[in-house]
């Protein structure tokens, strides 16, 4: 199902404040390379699935998942093709429940979707003159980073208020989104204020990033721990 997390859980998750009984283990997983990646092509919401390297990526990564976080207590993941086709693999191994949040997209770019950097500098010039420059506009008449981070902290606390009284010692959910997504959500993660996901460095395709969050308040409290951040040596193994 598409959509927020179910209304009972975010009141949990709320009324659990910054601690749980256990932290939840975040493992955030960027989509494979997709089409659009491949030709360089700005994306947003739009956009087709991967490319065969991104298959590729997306069936090691599964690998890697499989071995490295058994026994996962949930998996969540992006609505849009290129996360579809990232998270497949790995929903064919792990016997958990999917959940699909249309907050863990990728910042919408607006008008800009389908475009190239060139092309949208040249249909918007004012506008991609401030974006290019830091200032958070609205890419394409789409949204802010802050707009962006705000959706993002509010659907990874609804994961972790789910996950948060599972059995498991330290449940772990595997998150399977975009590149913006997760460097706002570390950025929320280590206390930085507005604009510092421009501080922490773009994940590239298939990278893996971790984050134990000690209830459903902490990131937006700035209180959860980063263990890894843009990991990709799973991507050299082998089948």
């Amino acid at each position: 199902m598409v959509g927020r997390a179910d209304g009972a859980l975010r009141r949990a998750g709320a009324r659990g404040g910054l601690t749980t009984a256990r932290p939840v283990r975040l493992v955030l997983v960027r989509h494979g390379e997709s089409e659009w990646n491949a030709a360089g092509i700005l994306q947003g919401h739009g956009g087709p699935g991967l490319t065969a390297r991104g298959h590729a990526q997306a069936a090691a990564t599964a690998r890697m998942l499989a071995r490295d976080h058994p026994g996962l207590a949930a998996l969540a993941r992006s609505d849009l093709p290129r996360v579809v086709e990232t998270a497949a693999p790995t929903e064919e191994l792990a016997a958990v429940t999917v959940q699909a949040d249309e907050r863990l997209r990728e910042i919408d770019v607006g008008s800009w979707s389908g475009l190239t950097r060139a092309q949208a500098a040249a249909a918007d010039p004012e506008r991609y003159g401030a974006w290019a420059g830091g200032r958070d506009v609205a890419p394409g008449g789409g949204e802010t980073f802050a707009e962006l981070r705000a959706r993002v902290v509010e659907g990874l606390a609804d994961v972790v208020a789910a996950v948060g009284s599972h059995g498991a010692e330290s449940p772990a959910v595997v998150v399977f989104t975009h590149g913006g997504p997760i460097r706002v959500a570390v950025a929320a993660a280590l206390g930085l204020p507005a604009g510092g996901h421009r501080s922490v460095k773009p994940v590239g395709n298939c990278a893996v990033s971790v984050l134990d969050v000690p209830g459903a308040g902490a990131l937006a409290a700035g209180k959860a721990h980063l263990v890894a951040y843009n990991r990709v040596g799973h991507l050299a193994i082998q089948p």
